[in-house]
């Protein structure tokens, strides 16, 4: 798995490439949360249109950033999930309390 971060005014946007599973997991959650507290951000935007595979330890992980964003008063939304991901996210009720976007522009302008 690879991470890419930026921030972008009150947002940060995270870029996740590979697995997101037991493994990679603990890995995601240190490096979105170091992030989050550098860049000071209220919004979260994971962009997953390179994520190959997730598990229930993503999901897990994907859940805890939620809640940690909804509970400072902030919005999260996920981009690019294709089929089999999203699948996934839709069998675990994510996608009925996160908002899916095609891409990190439309998701930018959803969470204002």
């Amino acid at each position: 798995m690879l991470i890419d971060t930026f921030a972008k005014g009150d947002n940060l946007v995270v870029k996740v490439r590979g697995e997101l599973d037991l493994l990679t997991a603990e890995t995601f959650r240190n490096i979105v949360e170091k992030d989050l507290l550098k860049n000071k951000s209220l919004n979260l935007i994971l962009d997953l249109d390179k994520v190959t595979f997730i598990d229930s330890s993503g999901l897990g992980v994907i859940l805890g950033r939620y809640r940690r964003i909804r509970e400072q008063g902030g919005k999260m939304a996920i981009t690019g999930a294709k089929p089999h991901v999203l699948r996934i996210l839709e069998l675990a009720g994510i996608i009925k309390i996160v908002n899916l976007y095609e891409n990190t522009e439309e998701a930018l302008e959803g969470v204002r």
